[in-house]
């Protein structure tokens, strides 16, 4: 068993920065795919980057150039460094992950199993 502990978030201004962070706790033997995920009242939860099987980094147009994922392997965590922060960023963040092969690039919400609590993003102009 696997589950998804998020850290990071909080508030910010317009042009400012945040990270959030997801680690694996339990048993974590094979390769996870992991995804950001982000959702406000108003709309469906959508994908925003994603940790690939082959182990790369892809991200939706919306975040390309201002958004970051990476791993750190030693410590089962991802991290998201989010850039140039915009007032549509703001939502409340997910990190989802399941196990996955090399050729897998999950983008659908229904092929992860494992979800992080969540983390609100807030950025004001």
């Amino acid at each position: 068993q696997v589950h998804l502990v998020q850290s990071g978030g909080g508030s910010v201004q317009v042009g400012g920065s945040l990270r959030l962070s997801c680690a694996a706790v339990g048993t974590t033997e094979g390769h996870l795919c992991l995804a950001w995920f982000r959702q406000t009242p108003e709309t469906e939860r959508e994908g925003v980057a994603f940790f690939d099987g082959d182990g790369g980094a892809r991200y939706a147009d919306s975040v390309k150039g201002r958004f970051t994922v990476s791993k750190e392997d030693d410590k089962k965590t991802w991290h998201l460094q989010m850039n140039s922060l915009r007032p549509e960023d703001t939502a409340m963040y997910y990190c989802a992950a399941w196990w996955c092969l090399s050729y897998m690039r999950p983008r659908d919400p229904a092929e992860f199993h494992r979800w992080g609590q969540g983390s609100q993003v807030n950025v004001s102009s």
